[in-house]
């Protein structure tokens, strides 16, 4: 039928050009954010472009939603705007009538989007976490470059290698800073290299000093040394970080309904919830007066988007504080927002106004008495 494929056509081509420029968008302030980690030492450098992809597959969900609302809106705002509308409203079409073509193209969008929000987006967060603290396990050797002062993983030790050295398990020119307790010591050596003694790595100094100072008391002391053995990797040292609630799948979310399990459920459960409810909510606020400009449609649209997501990221809060349960919160923000949708969309498709429900005022005669 040619009035659903113009409809669907248009709305491939906005949504296409929306997405492409707010992936566009995100991969680059991702990208700016992944590299501040890696330079506060949190992520791999050599793992910036993974972490950063990780990232952005995490945040797919809201991409699409807001590329699939920006497209409905954009499009319908340009057929009112270039008298389109009129000649489908002539022809018998009215605004309802556009809910058929447009869920037909959306519905494969709106599944990618539930299936991101339930299973993508906690196995993203699941990679990159595992990234981190791989990266967070590895010895403190192995996480210094000649020539820079490099935080070691507990970041109570600092360490500095001359660039000289031939490679990553021999160094000149040694110097490590550590706290511990209440002693910080500075310790300096000419030489240093790595040994392994019963499963645990230790850094073997050979000619140098070290500076012990008591942090309370203020006291120093200072020794000088041919040999000294520095316990850099003990096998102890790395335990199994907790699990968050982020990083569960959404089946362990509902075996342990905690409070803040809940919560991340409901923000899930919430974003595939809110993209079909915004589709509705386009279609409604779409409706523009070509003589008055569209700007106030458009302003109106981006507000109901961000008040919505907003919400869903409250409840989320509220949830996991214990202040309401995921059942009432869920049937009241999107049953409330779903009923809104329709009544909006109803009142557009059959053209109501608060004027029409006023009565009419009665003809008053003005003629004058004889």
């Amino acid at each position: 039928m040619l009035f659903h494929s113009s409809i669907r056509k248009d709305l491939a081509r906005s949504f296409g050009a929306t997405v492409v420029v707010l992936a566009t968008i995100v991969m680059t302030i991702i990208l700016i954010r992944t590299l501040g980690q890696a330079t506060k030492g949190s992520v791999n450098p050599s793992e910036v472009m993974l972490v950063m992809g990780l990232t952005v597959i995490g945040h797919l969900t809201t991409i699409l939603t807001l590329s699939l609302f920006i497209a409905v809106v954009s499009t319908l705002s340009r057929m009112y705007a270039d008298s389109e509308m009129v000649i489908w409203f002539s022809s018998g079409k009215g605004l309802g009538s556009f809910s058929k073509p447009m869920f037909q193209f959306a519905w494969p969008i709106l599944a990618m989007i539930a299936l991101l929000a339930l299973f993508v987006w906690p196995w993203s967060n699941k990679q990159i976490q595992d990234l981190r603290d791989r990266y967070e396990r590895r010895n403190d050797i192995e996480r210094v470059a000649p020539g820079q002062f490099q935080e070691s993983a507990g970041g109570k030790r600092v360490f500095f290698i001359d660039k000289d050295s031939p490679n990553n398990q021999t160094g000149r020119n040694v110097f490590v800073s550590s706290v511990d307790g209440h002693f910080e010591s500075v310790t300096t050596a000419q030489q240093g290299q790595i040994e392994i003694n019963k499963g645990e790595r230790f850094l073997s100094l050979q000619q140098g000093q070290q500076m012990l100072k008591n942090l309370k008391t203020g006291e120093v002391r200072i020794t000088e040394f041919k040999d000294y053995q520095l316990l850099i990797d003990p096998s102890s040292k790395f335990s199994v970080s907790d699990m968050q609630s982020r990083i569960m799948t959404s089946f362990e979310l509902l075996k342990n309904p905690t409070p803040i399990n809940l919560g991340e459920l409901s923000w899930r459960v919430g974003l595939a919830l809110a993209a079909f409810n915004l589709l509705l909510i386009g279609l409604a606020v779409a409706s523009v007066n070509p003589r008055v400009g569209k700007s106030y449609n458009l302003a109106l649209a981006l507000f109901c988007f961000v008040a919505y997501y907003n919400m869903v990221n409250v409840g989320q809060n509220w949830i996991a504080a214990g202040k309401v349960t995921l059942p009432s919160f869920m049937i009241t923000l999107h049953g409330l927002v779903f009923v809104f949708a329709i009544s909006w969309l109803m009142i557009r498709h059959l053209n109501l106004s608060w004027r029409n429900l006023l009565p009419a005022a009665p003809l008053q005669n003005k003629a004058s008495k004889a």
